[in-house]
């Protein structure tokens, strides 16, 4: 009985290709495999790749800070919106791209706003429901 040969690659000519295909690709393999693996690893590490130390665990959301919220704020910030400064939203980073990263964050702004913005002191909003509503914002509107 004859013996057959195995097929077995050989190694790349001069300059590392093959016809079809990259080096090493062997017949009927996609040349564009390794690329698109490569890609998709790639895209994988970075996809975890954000700053976190802007981003503080989200506090819970009360039904309590929302209702305060709403009774408070939504006139100036409807659906975390800004009627007087369209950048200056309660949405995404914004916030965390103005320093603002905490509940006590917000707070400080609520006591001594910017430009456009009412003060809301104490006696107005005492500490605890101006912590309430900071937590809803941040739960919110992140």
């Amino acid at each position: 009985m004859p013996v057959r040969p195995t097929t077995r690659l050989s190694p790349p000519p001069p300059g590392g290709r093959r016809p079809g295909g990259g080096p090493g690709t062997r017949p009927g393999e996609r040349p564009l495999r390794r690329a698109t693996v490569a890609w998709l690893a790639l895209a994988a590490l970075l996809g975890g790749c954000t700053d976190s130390s802007k981003m503080a665990p989200l506090p819970p959301a009360s039904a309590r800070g929302e209702q305060l919220f709403k009774e408070r704020c939504a006139p100036c910030h409807p659906d975390g919106g800004n009627v007087i400064n369209r950048k200056k939203t309660l949405h995404g980073g914004v916030l965390a791209d103005n320093g603002i990263t905490t509940p006590s964050g917000i707070v400080a702004r609520m006591r001594n706003p910017g430009p456009g913005m009412t003060r809301f002191d104490r006696g107005t909003i005492p500490d605890a429901d101006a912590r309430l509503i900071a937590e809803y914002i941040l739960a919110t509107y992140r």
